[in-house]
């Protein structure tokens, strides 16, 4: 059974379902992210967003994961959206399993970050004035 799970969906993100890759009998520590839109950004109303993945998004999430997962001998799992999303709607789940709770925490801000930094998936926000934006372009 492989220590990594990752996937690029269209569909709405089961939170439960990383949580549950990761988890084996000895783990004392699942350690889940969850990105959810906001209604807000930079003191203004957001609506929703739109996110676009580039074709190849899901290798580069998985080598995300590998990294994590052999740097640390940990089981890891990401999960991200693409497409059009409303406020309250989960974007990215990761989650990884240890067996005690602060190399969890540490393992899974470290990949947070890592896929924040390397996965080219672009954000389009839409504002409640009509404007839109792309972030981090």
């Amino acid at each position: 059974m492989s220590d990594v799970f990752s996937r690029i969906s269209a569909e709405p993100l089961d939170s439960s379902a990383v949580d549950e890759f990761v988890w084996s009998a000895e783990s004392g520590a699942v350690v889940a992210f969850q990105g959810i839109v906001r209604d807000h950004d930079g003191g203004r109303d957001v609506v929703s967003l739109d996110y676009r993945a580039h074709p190849e998004a899901d290798t580069f999430l998985r080598e995300c994961c590998e990294k994590i997962a052999a740097s640390t001998g940990l089981r890891v799992a990401a999960e991200h959206r693409v497409g059009s999303l409303t406020i309250g709607d989960l974007a990215l789940v990761a989650a990884v399993a240890a067996p005690h709770r602060a190399e969890a925490f540490a393992a899974c801000a470290e990949l947070v970050e890592l896929i924040k930094a390397s996965v080219p998936i672009w954000k389009r926000q839409h504002f409640a004035d009509g404007v839109s934006e792309w972030v981090g372009l």
